[in-house]
């Protein structure tokens, strides 16, 4: 009854008000009290502070900053390996597999659109049809930036409005559709494994988007698709290398990433199981694994175990603020 509750008042609760206004608190510098709320929220969540850059919850002069501290150099290290696709952050599995077709499983009874996630754009969510696809939840204790798991070039940046429900598991096996209604921005890259989509999905309380390149995306929310463009080869192209930072959330969400078909297979990961930024997440296929794939044409695999850890388009000028660091 109690779970029952806490998915269908997510229905009637005015979540984008409530988002915006606790992103006005987490902003806001407020000395004394915020260091009270910062040092509540680790002993809440059991924030390991001894990774971050800063240890002391002092050092931040809003929640945001404390939410999306960097971490010690140290604190993590990326696989070097040029065959090797690392993970993009700390979070936990929530699935991964093949896309069928246009279809990419989300839980046990619900499944979500390809084209839908990407902006409702045929055009954009055709490289990634059959392809595969791994989603990750952040939640409120884990590191809330987001890295590449392989070298690129942007092509193109998607804001895409929508609800703000929760992201947890919980919600993630009710609400049906959840990661393509909710507000997102999607990244298109260009990398030696074929076309990337990185989606990062907003959430409730989740007050900001931003990326490295653009800055602040969302907020404000647009009522419409917004769609810009990136020239390689000019003074707006980007490239980012593996394991540098793409972007980061402030309050926790999920990110999906998805591949094209016959270029990557995923390692030894499962739904639940825990990921640290720059672990090996998939590999690059050989031209004789994609071969061998081409005659054997097996069976798409489906991964149904349930992840159950309680924890009309406007074109636009690119943003240029850069990303607070």
């Amino acid at each position: 009854m109690l779970d029952w509750l806490k998915v269908n008042l997510q229905y009637v609760t005015p979540k984008h008000l409530l988002s915006r206004l606790v992103g006005k608190l987490a902003q806001a510098e407020m000395g004394s009290v915020t260091t009270f709320f910062i040092k509540l929220f680790i002993k809440q969540y059991n924030v390991d502070m001894t990774e971050a850059l800063h240890e002391k919850p002092e050092h931040y002069r809003s929640f945001n900053k404390f939410f999306t501290r960097p971490l010690k150099p140290e604190a993590r290290t990326i696989d070097e390996n040029e065959d090797v696709l690392i993970h993009a952050v700390d979070g936990t599995v929530s699935q991964f597999g093949d896309i069928h077709s246009d279809s990419i499983f989300q839980a046990k009874g619900h499944d979500f659109s390809l084209t839908t996630l990407l902006g409702g754009k045929p055009e954009v969510a055709a490289p990634f049809k059959n392809g595969k696809f791994a989603t990750i939840y952040l939640a409120p204790r884990d590191y809330h930036r987001i890295h590449m798991p392989v070298e690129g070039t942007l092509t193109d940046m998607l804001y895409v409005p929508g609800e703000l429900f929760s992201v947890n598991p919980l919600t993630a096996q009710n609400i049906p559709g959840l990661f393509a209604r909710n507000e997102r921005v999607v990244a298109l890259f260009d990398t030696p494994v074929g076309k990337m989509a990185m989606v990062l999905v907003g959430a409730t309380i989740v007050a900001s988007i931003e990326t490295v390149w653009a800055g602040t995306v969302t907020p404000p929310a647009g009522k419409n698709v917004q769609h810009w463009s990136y020239e390689k080869d000019t003074e707006a192209s980007v490239f980012l290398e593996k394991g540098a930072e793409l972007g980061r959330f402030k309050l926790g969400s999920t990110i999906v990433v998805c591949f094209e078909k016959d270029m990557i297979n995923f390692e030894d990961i499962a739904p639940g199981m825990v990921t640290r930024l720059g672990e090996p997440m998939a590999s690059k296929l050989s031209s004789q694994e994609i071969a061998s794939q081409d005659v054997a044409s097996p069976e798409p695999e489906q991964n149904s175990d349930e992840f159950d850890d309680d924890a009309g388009e406007t074109k636009k000028e690119t943003p240029s603020e850069g990303a607070d660091s």
